[in-house]
């Protein structure tokens, strides 16, 4: 047999790559058996999942190199941080626990020493929509590698706050930070409430437009926005990969399948709340940092929600995903670079979904940065394929364990066509139909209500 010779400097890029989730040519030339065994599966260089838009079940085929579905190399460096206004990184926070740093002493987490964020690692990735000559189903494939492999873009090193977004009520500006102060008094700041059982003190800011969302984010500095919806769509992309199933709403569990894959999901959400309106009018019930103590982890913690009488009246399951505390349910969030133009059936009869790549182009209005993308689904109901990579429904039809097993809500305007703002994640009053893909484009940009926040997001320069 003819034996291979191995650069060894070709190993060491392949090492690199996979621990760092840094890009780098694929070393295909390299014989499996001559590989060490943590990245023996490399000369595929990717993991991902496939959905076949025919079938209604949640489930996803795993896809790529199987042993990167375990090992999980991309999804192993969303961590947790301090950041400073900069974009730079101030301290890290302990993967076993964010209260504190990573040397173990307590971290200060007030918005002094920054914002609390967790970064999403760079990487590659890729999504196709195509045709099985076979069978003539709609396959959609989901997929990353730590490589710069062929028809892969790049996601360069991003920021998503760990929680839902504050405002600084003194700055005016957009936060991510666990504090209890009126200067940080979240929903719709109503002070009355500050020590009674509604107390909206710690709570994530609600009542505000996209539009001011948009501008609060921007005064805290350069490449700040608000939520920002390509950071949404990869963190979507990755939970997608490593679940390998579309119902968010699955139980938790941390038991690994017998592969070593991850199984289940992240259980509810905080989507359960009994009589909202009439406990604070649809404002936030959960305080930001619940879930501090699991660092970087996956897992939910329980908060109890209680009335004047100190009892108990909803025990909101908090989820973390890997670090994003109440990525889904709660409060929707106003999302921004993404639009729908609605039309009336007179008006042209279509729902034009327009995306922005660049966030310091975001608007409220459709300019020139923004591309059409295709079609939202013209009617409410459950979301059974989405528009790819966006979470925005393409058709509805199915129910709430079957397809995306999220709703979809939208209304067609009687004359003329509106431009609206995209909500993503649902609220705490909807049960089953929040998540990943439950999404609203009834409102215009300039919409601002008790049950609707953002978070904060953070894109370097050179991205």
């Amino acid at each position: 047999m003819t034996k291979v010779k191995v650069s060894l400097s070709i190993l060491q890029d392949c090492g690199n790559a996979i621990r760092e989730g840094v890009g780098a040519e694929t070393p295909s030339e390299i014989p499996v058996k001559d590989l060490p065994s943590r990245i023996r599966s490399i000369p595929q260089g990717f993991y991902g999942v496939r959905k076949d838009q025919a079938v209604s079940n949640t489930a996803l085929t795993r896809i790529g190199a199987l042993n990167l579905h375990r090992e999980l190399p991309i999804h192993e460096k969303m961590m947790r941080c301090v950041v400073n206004d900069d974009g730079s990184v101030n301290y890290w926070l302990h993967p076993s626990d964010s209260r504190f740093k990573m040397n173990g002493e307590l971290a200060n987490l007030d918005g002094t020493d920054g914002q609390i964020m967790v970064r999403i690692p760079r990487h590659y990735y890729k999504d196709a929509i195509y045709t099985d000559p076979v069978t003539g189903h709609v396959l959609e494939d989901s997929c990353v590698s730590p490589f710069k492999l062929p028809g892969y873009k790049l996601f360069k090193e991003q920021f998503y706050s760990f929680a839902e977004a504050v405002l600084d009520r003194t700055l005016n500006k957009l936060s991510c930070v666990v504090n209890t102060t009126a200067r940080f008094r979240g929903g719709n700041n109503t002070s009355g409430w500050d020590n009674t059982y509604r107390s909206l003190l710690g709570m994530p800011a609600t009542s505000i437009s996209l539009t001011d969302f948009r501008t609060y984010a921007a005064n805290r500095g350069t490449g700040w926005t608000g939520h920002n919806n390509n950071i949404y769509e990869a963190i979507c992309r990755l939970y997608k990969i490593e679940y390998a199933n579309t119902n968010v709403q699955l139980a938790y569990t941390s038991t690994l399948t017998a592969e070593g894959y991850r199984q289940g999901g992240l259980g509810s959400g905080v989507t359960n709340m009994p009589d909202w309106n009439g406990y604070n009018g649809y404002n936030p019930i959960v305080p930001c940092g619940v879930t501090l103590s699991l660092g970087n982890s996956t897992g939910v913690v329980n908060y109890a929600v209680k009335n004047s009488a100190g009892t108990t009246v909803y025990t909101a399951p908090v989820p973390s995903y890997r670090g994003i505390e109440n990525l889904f349910g709660h409060i929707w969030k106003h999302t921004d670079g993404l639009l729908v133009e609605i039309q009336s059936a007179a008006a042209g009869g279509l729902s034009k979904v327009y995306k922005c790549e660049d966030h310091t182009k975001f608007s409220s209005s459709i300019t020139a940065d923004y591309e059409y993308i295709g079609d939202e689904a013209r009617s409410s109901g459950w979301t059974k394929n989405v528009l790819t990579p966006t979470m925005v429904a393409s058709e509805v039809g199915t129910d709430s364990s079957t397809g995306w097993a999220d709703y979809h809500y939208t209304d067609i305007p009687s004359s003329g066509s509106a431009v609206r703002c995209v909500l993503f994640g649902g609220t705490a009053d909807i049960g089953a139909s929040a998540g990943f893909a439950s999404a609203r484009s009834f409102n215009a940009p300039s919409y601002a209500a008790a049950h609707v926040g953002s978070r904060l997001c953070f894109t370097p320069a050179d991205t």
